[in-house]
Order: C-alpha cells, then sequence, then structure tokens
C-alpha cells in the first residue's frame, strides 16, 4: 500500500512538472515556429502544425530593417551597463559592509528606500536632463542613468558581509592599496554575487523598452524592443517578422542563462549561508 501510494505520489510528481514546462515552454515554441513560417501563412493550425520551414524572415529583418543596428546598440548599452553594475555596486556594497559607521548606515537605508520607489517615477526628470544635458538621442543617455541600481548595491553588500575580513586585513598589513583589495581579494570571492548581478543587469537593459523609447528620437539609436514595437502597424502586425524578431531577442539571454546557471544558483544561495 505504501509502495503504490509513492508511485502514484512520483506520478503526479512529474505530471504537474511536464504541465508548468509545457506552460513555460509552449509560447516559445509557438513563437519560433511562427517566425519559421513563410510570410504569406496565415496562423491556422494547420500552418503551424506543417513542417514547412523558411528563414526569409530573419533575412528580411537584417536586409530590410537594419536588425544589425538595433542589435549592436542593444549589445553594446546592455554590456557596458553591466560592465558599470559590477564595478560601482561592488565598489559601493563593499564600503558599506566593511566601513561601519552612522553615515554608512544611514546611506544603506537610503539604498533601500530607494528600492521602494517605481524607477519610472524618474522618467521626466531624467529627460529633462538629459535634453539640457546635451547627451540626449545618444548612447551615453542610455548608459549613464543605469550605471548604478540600489538592487546591485544590495546584492553586492549582503554578500560581502558573508565573507570574512581577515584575508582583506593581511593584505593591508603587507601594504596592499585599497582598490588593490577590492580588485584582487574582494571581487574574486563574490564572484557568485557578482554573476547574479551582471545576469540581472544585462538581462534588465537588454529587454529595456520605456527609457531607451523615451531618451532616443533617431533611427539609428533605436534598440532591439524598440525596434520590435515599431513592427506593429496600426491596421495588422506582421506576425512572422515580430515573432523572428522576438527570438533573436530571446537567444542571448537563453544562451546567458545556460552559461552562467551554476553561478546564478550559487549566488542566490550563498546569501543564505552562515559563516
Amino acid at each position: 500500500m505504501v509502495r503504490s501510494r509513492s508511485i502514484v505520489g512520483s506520478i503526479v510528481h512529474y505530471v504537474v512538472l511536464v504541465a508548468i514546462l509545457a506552460v513555460m515552454v509552449g509560447p516559445l515554441v509557438w513563437m519560433a515556429r511562427v517566425a519559421l513560417l513563410d510570410k504569406t501563412a496565415t496562423l491556422s493550425p494547420d500552418s503551424l502544425l506543417s513542417t514547412a520551414v523558411t528563414l526569409q524572415n530573419f533575412i528580411d529583418l537584417f536586409t530590410q530593417s537594419g536588425m544589425a543596428r538595433y542589435m549592436f546598440n542593444s549589445l553594446f548599452v546592455a554590456v557596458a551597463v553591466t560592465v558599470g553594475n559590477i564595478i560601482f555596486c561592488v565598489m559601493v556594497g563593499w564600503v558599506l559592509a566593511r566601513h561601519r559607521s552612522w553615515f554608512t548606515r544611514l546611506l544603506f537605508v537610503s539604498v533601500v528606500i530607494v528600492l521602494m520607489i517605481p524607477v519610472h517615477i524618474v522618467i521626466i526628470p531624467l529627460y529633462l536632463i538629459c535634453l539640457k544635458g546635451g547627451i540626449y538621442d545618444t548612447y551615453w543617455a542610455l548608459i549613464l542613468p543605469f550605471l548604478i541600481n540600489p538592487i546591485g548595491i544590495f546584492l553586492a553588500r549582503q554578500y560581502i558581509e558573508t565573507i570574512p575580513p581577515s584575508m582583506e586585513e593581511a593584505a593591508r598589513v603587507d601594504g596592499a592599496s585599497e582598490a588593490r583589495i577590492l580588485f584582487t581579494i574582494v571581487m574574486p570571492m563574490a564572484k557568485p554575487a557578482i554573476a547574479v548581478l551582471g545576469v540581472l543587469a544585462f538581462i534588465t537593459n537588454w529587454n529595456s523598452f520605456l527609457f531607451p523609447f523615451i531618451l532616443t528620437s533617431s533611427e539609428s539609436m533605436r534598440t532591439l524592443p524598440v525596434a520590435l514595437a515599431m513592427l506593429q502597424g496600426h491596421q495588422a502586425i506582421d506576425w512572422q517578422h515580430l515573432m523572428a524578431g522576438s527570438t533573436l531577442a530571446v537567444l542571448p539571454v537563453l544562451a546567458l542563462f545556460f552559461i552562467m546557471q551554476r553561478q546564478i544558483v550559487s549566488g542566490v544561495t550563498a546569501g543564505g549561508i552562515k559563516q
């Protein structure tokens, strides 16, 4: 009886997991299938279940829509912001974790308070600053305001607190500078947190639509999400080309997760382990 209950429980467990997987993967499969349909095909069940496949939609995006430029803009901005987040958030988090005083506690409280404020509140002030600062419709407008974020500071500070400071003290005794201690001791030991911070920053900026849409106006400065939105017409939607562009937008994110999944899990779980 106990064994039969165990078998039934395992079957139900796997059925639920398969159902969850289908719900999560189903839209991605549908997106990829529509992207591989001929542009004249309808989105009927017969077309979706057919074996006809074409890459013409992807070719059209690069030859007619300037998709290479949009992908370069998104990649350049996402990488630049990610590098800035890793450097500056770890620097600030390290100071907040190691230099305890009423002032650093006040700064950390301010970081937590900023986390509670919706980021979209700053859209109009940021637009005016970029406009008056002469960086509107440039890469600077898409990079400078996002080089540091409160979530990254919070994550770095919480993780660095779990690292014993003995190695840093030994390096100071040997005459190492604060910059050398940060970049050669603290950052290598904080790799799991840096991996999580980097992935979050990259995905956030790769998928960002509202700020690039507001802070740029020329076609050459469009990022990939903005360009995909422009594929939707007022009267009809070009589903094949839209899904082809969406597939291109999803692939780098999936690749990043597959490459960094071990570091991500390590970084997420490490904060709950007491040293």
